[in-house]
């Protein structure tokens, strides 16, 4: 009677399911009881808890859940424009769309579902979306949850173009925190980043790890594979693995900011850091039916598992 890894991923795993509003939303689950959340709005993965039901990713108790906005939290998807580095609306119109699940999904690497619960989406883009951005692209998401809980989240976009288009992407990462004023990131010590307080001006970070004691918006440059997040109060890390990803942002809009945005709780600043994989000061050129590879891993491990011991 007993089914194949394979069945039971795809029998029990995934949860199709709809919110609240009517969207769509997929359910990953894992053997051990870990969970993730992806919004068929906005492709945004809006929830993952560890094996004991604690979430790991901060949403604004004063999110906006209704189309056609992107919910402020998670995990939304930043295409073809990070920030306001360009002519379309802020962080693009991926975030805003909904998606379809890719009944056809192309598996580039057969193992990739080994032991894996995920879900294929794709985004191609409406007559709207070529008036103001005039490129034929498919965006494929992989969302995957491991058996060891890590989220995994695979982005291919491919020119279906007849000439060249530039973008830029991040994976917005909004990450739970008991209390920013104690946390560290640990990996961009060295690192050259521009500032977007200063009008992006160029510095060079001078500290043995990033702390919070006001308002931070940066984007570091050539940036290595694995970065960490050291949450000292919850004694747990964040470990983040990224791959065609060279620019890390990382963003807290502290107490003044807190309270200009009308989807963000006053006080919420002190439980939320963003640090997103993300490709930004170099658009991404690519060529008429060439493809491009973004891929984030996130892990929770223990807090004494410190960056010296990651493999950077």
């Amino acid at each position: 009677m007993g089914h194949s890894a394979g069945e039971w991923e795809h029998r029990a795993a995934i949860e199709i399911t709809k919110d609240w509003n009517g969207v769509e939303q997929v359910v990953l689950q894992n053997q051990q009881g870990a969970s993730a959340r992806v919004s068929l709005l906005g492709g945004q993965v809006t929830s993952w808890r560890n094996k004991h039901g604690e979430e790991l990713l901060f949403t604004s108790s004063k999110a906006i859940f209704k189309p056609p906005k992107a919910m402020r939290g998670g995990i939304p998807i930043c295409f073809p424009q990070f920030g306001n580095c360009g002519s379309l609306e802020k962080h693009g119109f991926a975030r805003n769309k909904v998606w379809a699940i890719d009944e056809n999904p192309e598996m580039r690497q057969p193992n990739d579902s080994n032991g894996k619960s995920f879900i294929d989406l794709l985004l191609k883009p409406s007559e709207d979306d070529l008036k103001c951005w005039p490129h034929s692209f498919e965006f494929r998401l992989r969302v995957s949850l491991a058996t060891n809980g890590d989220l995994i989240l695979t982005s291919r976009v491919r020119n279906v173009n007849g000439k060249p288009f530039d973008f830029s992407f991040a994976y917005h990462t909004y990450f739970l925190v008991s209390d920013i004023s104690e946390v560290r990131i640990e990996g961009l010590e060295t690192l050259d980043y521009l500032d977007n307080l200063c009008e992006r001006q160029r510095f060079t970070e001078q500290g043995d790890a990033i702390t919070f004691e006001s308002e931070v918006s940066r984007l570091y440059l050539s940036s290595p594979n694995v970065v960490a997040v050291l949450d000292h109060e919850k004694k747990r890390t964040y470990v983040i693995r990224k791959e065609g990803l060279p620019d890390v942002v990382v963003w807290n809009p502290w107490e003044k900011k807190s309270k200009s945005m009308v989807d963000f709780g006053d006080e919420e600043y002190k439980q939320m850091l963003c640090v997103d994989g993300a490709a930004v000061e170099k658009p991404i050129t690519l060529k008429p039916g060439k493809e491009w590879t973004g891929r984030l891993q996130l892990s929770v491990v223990p807090s004494s598992f410190c960056s010296e011991h990651l493999d950077l």
